[in-house]
């Protein structure tokens, strides 16, 4: 069976921002065993799972994807939607439009200091569109 919403995040600003809390309200009652995908329907923000406890490790999340994938870059071609869309496509593309996590005993199976993160990469991205699908 599959069950499946989609929703619109709020608006966040650059950087990484935990939306666990988010996705569980949307999901209602789980099976006993199942998998979720999480999926972003947008070509300039990302998702990923990592710790959920120390702010600090967002923060440095940010920092290390800006180092990787530059603004500015004299070497961009596309550069008419504003300095940081092309590092924002490039940026989406390392850290992936979905997450596949597993349910077990009627909740999302993550680790004990795992969180789902937003990656949002541009200054004003705008709500992000979000598809939930549950498989069991």
């Amino acid at each position: 069976m599959v069950n499946q919403v989609e929703f619109t995040l709020p608006e966040f600003s650059k950087g990484c921002h935990l939306i666990t809390s988010y996705v569980e309200a949307k999901l209602g009652t789980l099976p006993d065993q199942g998998v979720l995908n999480v999926f972003i329907k947008h070509s300039s923000a990302g998702l990923t799972i990592n710790e959920n406890a120390d702010p600090s490790v967002r923060e440095d999340m940010n920092l290390i994807l800006d180092k990787m994938v530059p603004e500015r870059d004299p070497d961009y071609t596309h550069t008419m939607e504003g300095p940081d869309d092309m590092p924002a496509h490039g940026k989406a593309s390392l850290t992936g439009a979905s997450l596949t996590i597993p349910i077990s005993n009627g909740q999302l199976n993550l680790g004990t200091w795992q969180g789902i993160y937003l990656c949002e990469f541009r200054k004003y991205g705008g709500a992000r569109r979000m598809v939930l699908t549950v498989y069991y």
